[in-house]
């Protein structure tokens, strides 16, 4: 990784940490903030207040148990405004949920010399670009796209499997789904499905008629 690079003290720039679930994210910015901390930077975390995982909504935790405290926001605006002054490290976890107005956030911040760590999931359960990721993967000096392993075939794993009561989410599900019971696998791209919605209606008389 390109994380230990060493930029200039007085100069600011992006750091993207990007991929599937479970490929490790948090887990590598709870790494470079501790980084951070020990060469004497004053650091401030902030997460997105729809990730209450394991930690709670307090903190931001990897699937290893690692924790760093972190406060919770709804936008980034609320990070521009809770900054403080002498803070040289911002990192942003869940990047994928805020508005797209993080991209500005982010360039502002290292414009004016700020390290910037920003973590996220840059594609949603159907594949595609999630939230305001790929811009700031434009934007940025510094991208570490990880991945996990695919849960069904072993290879490397770069999609996020949605499942609803054990079967795929269909493609206009919603992309955030607040509260409710899906799982997630991470899964490769031959792996991956994601159904139309008139793939599901064809299944769905037939088990309906296999059950009466």
């Amino acid at each position: 990784m390109n994380s230990d690079l060493h930029f200039s003290r007085s100069g600011g720039w992006i750091e993207v940490i990007c991929g599937v679930m479970f490929s490790g994210k948090s887990e590598e910015l709870i790494r470079r903030v501790r980084r951070a901390i020990i060469a004497r930077r004053k650091v401030q975390v902030f997460k997105s207040h729809l990730d209450e995982r394991y930690a709670g909504i307090y903190h931001i935790s990897s699937h290893d148990g690692r924790t760093v405290q972190a406060v919770p926001v709804d936008t980034p605006e609320q990070i521009a405004r809770g900054l403080e002054p002498d803070t040289q490290v911002v990192a942003i976890d869940e990047a994928q949920f805020l508005d797209p107005s993080v991209v500005a956030l982010a360039t502002s911040l290292a414009d004016r010399g700020i390290r910037v760590i920003v973590a996220g999931t840059d594609t949603d359960f159907r594949g595609e670009p999630f939230g305001a990721m790929p811009q700031l993967l434009a934007v940025a000096e510094v991208v570490d796209k990880l991945h996990a392993i695919c849960v069904r075939c072993g290879n490397p794993a770069s999609r996020n499997q949605r499942l609803i009561g054990g079967r795929p989410a269909r493609y206009d599900s919603p992309t955030i789904m607040v509260g409710s019971a899906e799982t997630y696998e991470a899964r490769c791209r031959s792996c991956h499905s994601v159904p139309r919605r008139d793939e599901e209606q064809l299944v769905m008389p037939a088990v309906a008629t296999m059950s009466t």
